[in-house]
């Protein structure tokens, strides 16, 4: 990652160290022990480690970067993590594909996304991109946004070339011109805005996926209470950062090593004050992309994909959170 994606915690070797009290020891948790990511697209999961909101509370937590959606899916589909925070497309196609996991919290309504190009580019829309370079993280909601994107241009993923590479990476390609476009994700997407004079090509808030966290079937059933406690930190850490939005910005801007600009820009584009149970919005909203994700062979089938999305939801956890 580059400096401004570095979070405090990680390792020289590119794992993380665990949380002050943290176990780093895998396997399924048990007893008082949880294992949850910490995402720099999900501020409030940066509230709750960097606030030790769950630690106070008596757990013990093992802490795990992912650096993308795609990073959180293959930790719960590894048995990494017991929850895991993603994009909702990205869970959506998880699901479909075999990973035995449900969505228990929305944790963000995000503008976290969009296509970028250089300063200097010139390319001025979408259907301008026809032939190009892009780069995108497979299985992320920046992904998808691009597949959306080329779709209302009367583009298909056949008619560019998609570099898969992790987000960092991303940015980094296109600031080098490497590639002509980058399917960004903040706070790569703000930081090379702001530091690097890069443009917003194309944005479409109505084709971002909400911020959703995640739990494996099997850890839901057998440790209701402890994700029970996780999406009631969540409801803390929403409930602070919403009465603490200057902090909030501070918190967020130290915990992912970023300039205030930056940690701005993210925070502008990051809606928090909405209803955290997992519903209709979010069905409605992936519902939208299953014909997408047939299309571009990303799901085997749209019954399979609906029949995933009929069981990805469990509200009852956030319908039940209690801010401490």
């Amino acid at each position: 990652m580059t400096a401004a994606g570095c979070v405090q915690g990680e390792s020289s070797s590119g794992g993380v160290a665990p949380a002050a009290g943290a176990s780093s020891s895998g396997g399924s948790s048990g007893g008082d022990r949880v294992r949850l990511d910490y995402a720099l697209y999900n501020p409030l999961s940066l509230v709750i480690r960097e606030q030790k909101i769950l630690e106070n509370a008596g757990l013990t937590v093992q802490w795990e970067q992912s650096l993308g959606s795609n990073k959180a899916n293959e930790f719960l589909r590894n048995d990494n993590l017991d929850l895991a925070s993603t994009a909702g497309s990205a869970v959506l196609q998880a699901r479909t594909n075999g990973s035995p996991v449900q969505t228990v919290e929305v944790y963000s309504q995000p503008e976290w996304t969009a296509l970028v190009v250089r300063g200097d580019s010139t390319v001025t829309d979408v259907a301008g991109l026809r032939g190009r370079k892009i780069a995108a993280t497979t299985g992320t909601d920046p992904y998808f946004f691009l597949q959306q994107a080329l779709a209302q241009a009367g583009l298909s993923g056949a008619d560019v070339e998609i570099l898969n590479i992790q987000h960092a990476d991303g940015r980094a390609a296109l600031e080098r011109g490497d590639v002509d476009a980058w399917a960004g994700l903040d706070p790569n997407m703000a930081a090379t805005e702001i530091q690097s004079g890069s443009k917003l090509l194309y944005r479409n808030v109505d084709f971002n996926t909400y911020g959703v966290l995640n739990a494996r079937e099997d850890f839901i059933q057998n440790s209701p209470d402890l994700v029970q406690q996780v999406v009631d930190a969540y409801a803390t850490a929403r409930a602070w950062a919403l009465a603490n939005p200057a902090d909030l910005a501070t918190l967020y801007g130290t915990a992912a090593q970023l300039s205030p600009e930056v940690a701005a820009r993210v925070l502008e584009r990051t809606t928090l004050d909405f209803d955290g149970v997992p519903g209709d919005a979010q069905r409605t909203v992936l519902s939208g992309i299953v014909p997408l994700m047939v299309a571009t062979g990303d799901v085997p089938s749209e019954d399979a994909a609906n029949e995933a999305l009929d069981t990805l939801l469990v509200p009852e956890f956030a319908q039940k959170a209690t801010a401490s």
